[in-house]
């Protein structure tokens, strides 16, 4: 299946441009970000930490919140947001 993602914040960096083609087997919204991050390596220290996805990660399906057990039709479109990390004053 292919779902397009769009990324923003420092994935861009690991994806090389913004919206990126996901080719994967399908299932649900967890297994999509699986399938990001072995499609990209370099995007999983902005939304792992260890084996579970950052709290902070946002992850939208057609430009609504989604679940991370949801799943995702063969049409669908989703965007992964990470945290925005401050700096100091």
């Amino acid at each position: 299946m292919e779902t397009e993602v769009t990324v923003y914040g420092l994935l861009r960096s690991a994806t090389g441009d913004e919206t990126v083609t996901l080719e994967w087997p399908g299932g649900t919204v967890t297994d999509a970000v699986a399938a990001l991050v072995d499609a990209y390596p370099r995007a999983e220290s902005y939304l792992y930490d260890g084996d579970e996805l950052r709290a902070s990660v946002r992850v939208s399906m057609d430009g609504e919140r989604t679940a991370l057990e949801d799943r995702v039709p063969a049409d669908a479109s989703l965007t992964l947001m990470p945290a925005v990390q401050g700096g100091s004053r």
